[in-house]
């Protein structure tokens, strides 16, 4: 693809992208709205049996599931910073957060997944994976969500995640 056919693209593969975080067409243009603190939705009650992510939903497998579906709004390391985030009314919620994916449980972020936002009580910007991908896939991307947020995780001056020592 030559430079110029290549930088064509740019623009439709935005649109393209933003549509597949379950965005609309009136989102583009928005102005960027100051990230204000995360709010914990209602929890829903455990699951009978094993925890989603503790179960059988395994990180790795997620990780490209995650850079398809969830990095264009998300950002790759889960931040709420990825190339759509700017355009987007509310903000993406930062996986990277513990304090604020802790606080989730695994039923809830596999629901929210599935049906979407809306189905939650979320921003109708989230859109529902379960007709694109099987239910496994989305026990892996909780998974996968769950390693962006350990528990004791911290960010060091880089802006790199760094485990916290312990003593």
């Amino acid at each position: 693809m030559t430079g110029f056919a290549a930088g064509a693209c740019v623009p439709i593969m935005l649109v393209l992208a933003e549509l597949a975080c379950g965005g609309s067409r009136s989102a583009l243009g928005a102005p960027p709205v100051a990230q204000t603190q995360q709010s914990a939705p209602y929890l829903l009650p455990a699951p009978a049996g094993e925890p989603v992510a503790g179960g059988y939903g395994v990180a790795a497998r997620g990780r490209g599931d995650y850079a398809t579906y969830c990095a264009p709004c998300h950002g790759f390391r889960g931040d709420g910073d990825g190339p759509l985030a700017r355009m987007l009314v509310p903000r993406p919620a930062r996986h990277s957060d513990a304090a604020f994916m802790n606080a989730l449980s695994d039923e809830y972020l596999f629901r929210l997944l599935k049906e979407g936002g809306p189905a939650l009580g979320k921003s109708p910007l989230m859109g529902a994976w379960g007709k694109n991908i099987s239910e496994q896939q989305i026990r892996d991307l909780v998974a996968f969500l769950r390693s962006l947020a350990e528990p004791g995780d911290q960010k060091n001056f880089h802006g790199k995640k760094a485990k916290a020592r312990s003593s």
